[in-house]
Parts: structure tokens; sequence; C-alpha cells
């Protein structure tokens, strides 16, 4: 008898212990979404960090297929205004406004990250220093917009397709007095100095793209802290949001960034990024992260999750809850054909889509 109650008490707490995980990773109900007037994510290509000629995801490894996008990255944006065509370097570098005027002018979706300045200004951009797209060490925490304004992205002499910037050498520094207007009247960069891009201003980025293409936002922290700048780039960045009439969503890696969303705009739709990742109890955070736990925060309308997890069992639980599951990066055309049947959006780069 004694061995037949352990059993049951261990029945129990697995199906509680299971319950509580479906709950925690529960998305928002369908009834949410309809009592908020919430509008689902445009079903199109989405262009990671813009339709770009330099930067993420052009490595040897999708060198078969990246020339082909390298090319019409380059042919957009100079329909777009931006360069010239006897250019030797990138004129649509990652995350900058010539990449997203390109990826406007093939039709693509925008995918792009959002962080603050050291003056609280809403810039777009990836990393948390500008070393791999600038070659400058400097974190952007410690920079000013405007000295933000003269660090080219993908400086002279890199070539169309590289995907790190060439480091400064000892004691050289990025910095110019040109302001790049980035416009796209096709005067900008025609100064002594040469034609280069910064990382822009959302709020100049939003009036580029003026609702041509939807946008996916992605709010940038490093790791899984929540502070007052945290929350400053929240609200800054919403109200820039608010004002744009143009289809977008928003996402973020930190659960308590879409929990925010929740909230303060439970209008506007929203995602939980993730990736899978291996039990370690020094970061049990990553892990709880990507097995969709953390999604009792944020209770998120869609999923964009690492395309190698598409068949992951807590992706299939909550595709059967109803979330929308948004696929990335996919770099290759091969990896799209793989990750079809699993996601129904997705985030590319480094290869034109055969849809």
């Amino acid at each position: 008898m004694a061995g037949s109650g352990f059993l049951k008490r261990v029945v129990l707490g697995s199906a509680a212990a299971a319950a509580a995980a479906v709950w925690a990773m529960g998305p928002r109900s369908a009834q949410n979404r309809k009592a908020h007037g919430v509008h689902a994510l445009p079903d199109v290509m989405y262009a990671h960090r813009g339709l770009h000629d330099a930067g993420s995801g052009l490595v040897p490894a999708y060198a078969a297929q990246s020339g082909e996008y390298v090319a019409l990255a380059r042919r957009m944006a100079l329909r777009a205004g931006y360069g010239t065509a006897d250019h030797v370097g990138p004129i649509a570098p990652e995350n900058s406004m010539a990449a997203f005027a390109a990826a406007c002018e093939a039709g693509y979706g925008i995918e792009l990250d959002i962080q603050l300045t050291a003056d609280g200004k809403v810039v777009v951009l990836h990393d948390a220093d500008l070393l791999r797209v600038a070659g400058d060490p400097r974190r952007l925490e410690d920079l000013t917009y405007d000295e933000l304004c003269g660090i080219a992205l993908f400086p002279v002499p890199a070539k169309p397709g590289d995907s790190v910037a060439q480091p400064l050498s000892t004691g050289e520094s990025a910095e110019t007095d040109v302001h790049v207007d980035a416009s796209g009247d096709g005067d900008q960069g025609q100064a002594s100095q040469g034609y280069f891009q910064h990382g822009p201003l959302l709020d100049d980025v939003l009036t580029l793209v003026e609702g041509r293409v939807p946008i996916i936002v992605e709010y940038k922290f490093s790791g899984y802290e929540w502070g007052t700048r945290q929350v400053e780039l929240m609200e800054k960045g919403a109200a820039l949001l608010d004002d744009y009439e143009g289809a977008y969503a928003v996402e973020s890696f930190h659960p308590m960034a879409m929990g925010w969303y929740a909230k303060h705009r439970p209008e506007v739709y929203r995602g939980q990024l993730a990736a899978d990742a291996a039990f370690d109890q020094s970061d049990i955070k990553d892990w709880a992260a990507g097995k969709l736990l953390g999604n009792w925060m944020s209770r998120p309308d869609f999923v964009a999750y690492d395309w190698h997890g598409g068949d992951a069992a807590q992706m299939r639980l909550v595709k059967a809850m109803g979330v929308t599951a948004v696929s990335w990066t996919l770099r290759s055309q091969e990896e799209f054909d793989r990750s079809a049947k699993r996601f129904s959006r997705h985030i590319f780069e480094a290869f034109v889509p055969r849809l």
C-alpha cells in the first residue's frame, strides 16, 4: 500500500508539473487579441537587418548563394538613391538606412534591432559595441548619437559581402566630422570623406519605410537585467511606434520586455524570441527561455525561434495553442525548404528566397 501511495504522488506531481509548464508556455488568447483589435503579422519574407551587402550571415559557408543576394541588395539600394555603382565598399551594410531602403524596393518586410545611446536616443544597431560592424570597440551605451553618426559601418576598404568590418589599428579613430544625409534623396555621403552609412535613429527608419513594408522591431538587451535603462528603451521605442501608421510587430528575447507590451500596449502584436539551450545550472535562465517557460510574462502572439528548433516539443505545443511560428535566421534555400512546414513566417538573409 505504501508503494502504491508513493506512485500516486509521483503521478499527481508529474501531472501538476506538466500542467504548470503548459500554463507557463501559453500564448495570448484569441479572445484577448480580438478584444484589443490586434492585427497579425503580414505574410511576407522579412529581411534580417535589412537587405544588406555587408554584415550578418555573409560568411563562406553561404557563399554559393550570397553573391546573388549581395548583388540584389546593392541594386535595390542604388535604385533607392544610395551610393554609386562604382563605389568599391559596401553601400548598404546591415541595419543601415540604405539596407532598409533596399528591402523596401525589393518588397521584403524588415527585421531590425533597437537600443539606446548614451544620450538616450533610440537607434538601430544589433551589437552592444561597434567592433564587428565598424572595427571600433567602443560600446553604444558610451556613445552619443552625434558620435555614432561619425562612425562608418563597414568602412572602406571593406569589400561588399564582408561579414565583419576590419578592426581599426591602435590609436586609429573611426570618427569623422561628416554626418551622412541618409534621406535617400541621392545626395547622401558625397562629401570629401566619401560615402558611408552609420547606425540610424529608429525615427528616421520609420520615416523612410513609411508603411511600404511591414517591420519587426526587436528590443535588444544584454542578458536578463531589468532596470531603469531597459524601461527607458521600452517607453521611448513604444512612443515612436505609437506615431507610426505602417504595419509593425515587436519582439525580444527578454520576456519582461514583451510583458511590458502586454501591460502598456496590448493592442500591439508581440513576439517572444527564443532558441533552444542546453541545461546549465549556472545560467538556467537561458535554458528556461529556450523552453518558452517565460511566456507567462509575455503571453506572446508569435514565437520567433531559431529555425533549427522548429520541431522541438515546446514549439509543437505552442503552435497547437495558437502561436504563429516565425523562423530565424534562414541563410539558404535549403534551410528555407526545411523550415517551410514548421514555420508560417520567415526571417532571412544571405540568399534570395524562392517561394
